[in-house]
């Protein structure tokens, strides 16, 4: 090749892996039968992009381009499918094997089995992803016979006649299908059977993979949609030379259907997102290069792409929630998380239809909300600071949930606190100086000079006084947005601000949550900052006084939009402030392809069914080495067709499978992985999974590459020896690691694995491993 083609090849892309193997199959043909004009009648028919004119007319057929420049004759597509039908047969029988056991609930299951329940029952319920996931565990439940009574309290209960079959069977046949989907996604890229066996192998093999999708959890379902988009994604690539054609527009509207679905179940389907944006960016790059194509054509391209993977997505993942709000109707934990004016809506809610006085008076019993999305309910109990926590005194907070520690009386400064009076009915205006008296407790709203618990620039907020009866640190004005002097508090709809007349700060809900002594509640202080904010806001919610007349609160319902968007704020602050339980192991992003630590689903002793959630180390392993290995491989590749290197045909194949297949697939690992080191919420190792697909096919693109160039080290017919040897060690030590390690995911019982005659004995690895 010359120097000047070998450059514009490397650099500008303009041929891809099927193009190199029709060239070679053609340049093959035309030794054999000695007739030079026989390749170049090839080239000549082939334009810019490597594309013969003879397959350009195929776009209606139902044969592939392949077909046609002799790649997969027959006997090979017939060994494909025999390779499929084999991944398939072992992804669902590995998956669906002891789906059953154990019959108890699994780590998670805690969460996401209530939530399927809770769409069975209609109740509204607060989570920190997005719907579909549990929408669809909530469907499979109700289609198998699931009547959404099992109250999935706590990992180990028994769920003895209650169906969750179904449950469970959804989760283990999507987790079933992403072999598969490596599998055909491999093939695509690499068109090696090899590659794409041994991804297959990787995956179905993995203990890992099958534990996460055995059991009643999101994560099969995400890694469902993003395997789903990334193939249609390739498939969609591989249609480039059948432009608007049905495959074309197939393909197109896959990958972002399947992009609405994994952005549906967690927000980390950005990142596929993210990896389908920046490949149709070079896509259109490519586009706009080629002359061929006028600026119309290149417009239609373009606005092809942002129906199918834009606006299509993004009406499917509004849709989406769309049911969600249709659906769970009823009242339920998650109301607290939400406005007033979100709560209106919710059927059993006490503002659903309720009426209740227009203004706030004084002698009312009243709860305050926070106008910060999950700012939560001005709240007070029993309990004391500790400690060295500012001034020892009755605890206030911010709590996110309907509770009767949440109510509030409302006094004049200087009324009689003679708990048997109600109190005027006069109004409460703006500018007014009120006491809030905690009903349960009758201690008063109280503020000093002493440091807030965290947020150390604020001031302390207490519960302090006794019947009523407090201090002049007790007084609060109540100031309304944009009110003036005489304006009245409207219940609800009033964004009012309580200043304390002896420090000059205001009533403030920093957000933070409390450590165990403020029972994990949101802190609530005083802060000397002026500016409003919605932390600094609260609004009056319930409201009671029998000597007011009431009026209905209908009005306040707010449209889908309103909900929508508040729906998300509510999820992304959740999202980031999550916290580890009691006794639970969180982990480090650098912690997880190293197999470092695994997760305990069941089972903490001998007598118990132990389920362990941890990676086959020995895949795990090989994928680690193959990241480096690949890094190494790309390099000098890059080196070698900068250079110009006199290569033949197939080390060009090979270089353009790592450059675009294994490329891709690096690219999709690393967005998969990075981003976990910049993220301040709790971090689990099942987060890695993702990424872990995307590592599992580019090892297999790099293995098969290695052994592959076997005959550089020796000449046939050793050189295939060598390579049937590598791919035997290979399978070997896949299918023997799983052999070992296959109690992991179906289940151990008798002697943890470092005691005497235990059937993990001699396999705790890792000291940080903990089966």
């Amino acid at each position: 090749m010359a120097k000047e083609e070998c450059i514009a090849t490397w650099n500008n892309g303009t041929e891809d892996i099927s193009t190199l193997r029709h060239r070679r199959t053609a340049s093959e043909k035309s030794q054999s039968s000695q007739t030079p004009s026989t390749h170049l009648s090839e080239d000549a028919n082939t334009d810019s992009d490597g594309q013969s004119s003879n397959d350009t007319q195929t776009s209606n057929g139902t044969t592939s381009q392949w077909h046609h420049r002799g790649i997969y004759p027959p006997c090979n597509e017939t060994r494909s499918t025999v390779h499929l039908i084999l991944v398939v047969v072992l992804s669902f029988s590995t998956r669906l094997y002891k789906i059953m056991e154990p019959p108890h609930v699994c780590w998670d299951e805690t969460h996401f089995g209530k939530m399927g329940s809770y769409y069975i029952n209609r109740t509204f319920f607060f989570d920190v992803h997005p719907p579909l996931g549990k929408m669809l565990i909530g469907l499979a439940g109700y289609m198998t016979g699931y009547d959404g009574t099992f109250p999935f309290i706590k990992p180990g209960d028994k769920y003895e006649h209650h169906s969750y079959w179904g449950m469970r069977g959804l989760c283990a046949s999507l987790g079933s299908c992403l072999p598969i989907f490596s599998y055909l996604t491999v093939m695509e890229l690499s068109q090696s059977p090899s590659a794409a066996l041994i991804t297959a192998a990787l995956l179905v093999f993995d203990t890992g993979c099958i534990s996460i999708s055995q059991y009643i959890l999101l994560d099969p379902i995400l890694m469902f949609f993003i395997m789903g988009a990334v193939l249609s994604m390739v498939k969609f690539n591989q249609q480039r030379y059948r432009p608007f054609s049905t495959p074309w527009w197939l393909w197109l509207v896959t990958t972002g259907v399947n992009l609405s679905g994994a952005l549906g179940v967690k927000f980390v389907g950005l990142f596929v997102i993210l990896l389908v944006g920046l490949n149709t960016a070079w896509d259109l790059w490519r586009l706009l290069g080629d002359l061929h194509l006028s600026l119309v054509d290149i417009a239609k391209h373009l606005l092809a792409r942002v129906f199918g993977l834009i606006l299509l997505p993004l009406f499917l993942y509004v849709t989406i929630f769309a049911v969600h709000f249709v659906v769970l109707n009823k009242s339920g934990p998650g109301d607290g998380f939400f406005s007033s004016a979100f709560q209106s809506r919710l059927i059993g809610n006490n503002l659903h239809n309720a009426s209740m006085p227009e203004y706030l008076a004084y002698g009312s019993t009243i709860t305050v909300k926070n106008l910060r999305i999950a700012g939560g309910y001005l709240h007070s109990h029993w309990h004391l600071y500790p400690e060295g926590v500012g001034a020892k005194q009755q605890q206030v907070t911010a709590y996110l949930h309907k509770d009767y520690n949440n109510l509030w009386m409302v006094h004049r400064q200087d009324e009689n606190n003679d708990l048997g009076q109600q109190g005027s009915s006069d109004l409460v205006h703006h500018g007014d100086i009120i006491r809030l008296m905690h009903k349960e407790t009758t201690r008063n709203l109280h503020s000093h000079l002493h440091e807030a618990p965290l947020t150390k620039k604020h001031f302390q907020v207490t519960g302090y006084g006794i019947n009523g009866t407090g201090d002049p640190n007790d007084l609060w004005q109540v100031e309304v947005s944009g009110g003036r002097k005489g304006d009245l508090v409207k219940v609800l709809r009033s964004k009012v601000r309580f200043l304390h007349k002896a420090t000059g700060c205001v009533l403030y809900s920093s957000g933070k949550t409390l450590p165990k002594w403020g029972w994990e509640q949101v802190e609530v202080t005083c802060s000397p900052y002026l500016k409003e904010t919605p932390n600094s806001q609260w609004n009056i919610e319930d409201h009671i006084n029998p000597k007011l007349s009431n009026i209905s609160l209908s009005v306040l319902k707010p449209h889908f939009l309103e909900i929508l968007l508040e729906s998300h704020i509510v999820m992304i602050r959740g999202n980031s402030g999550l916290k580890p339980k009691d006794n639970e192991m969180n982990s480090k992003p650098w912690h997880w392809p190293i197999d470092y630590q695994g997760l305990r689903f069941s089972g903490v002793n001998e007598t118990e069914y132990r389920v362990y959630l941890l990676g086959n180390p020995v895949v795990w392993w090989i994928n680690l080495a193959s990241l480096v290995l690949y890094v190494v491989m790309i390099a000098l590749a890059s080196v070698a067709l900068q250079r110009c290197v006199p290569l033949n045909q197939k080390r060009r194949e090979q270089c353009w499978v790592l450059r675009k297949g294994g490329g891709l697939l690096f690219l999709g690992w690393l967005l998969h992985y990075a981003p976990f080191y910049t993220m301040g919420r709790i971090l689990y190792y099942h987060h890695y999974f993702p990424a872990m697909l995307f590592s599992s096919m580019l090892t297999g693109i790099t293995l098969d590459t290695l052994l592959q160039s076997s005959d550089l080290l020796l000449r046939p017919p050793y050189s295939d020896w060598l390579l049937r040897a590598g791919q035997v060690v290979l399978l070997f030590s896949i299918l023997y690691s799983f052999y070992l390690f296959h109690p992991l995911c179906y289940g151990m019982k008798g002697p943890l694995a470092h005691e005497p005659g235990s059937t993990m004995a001699g396999l705790n690895w890792m000291d940080s491993w903990e089966f």
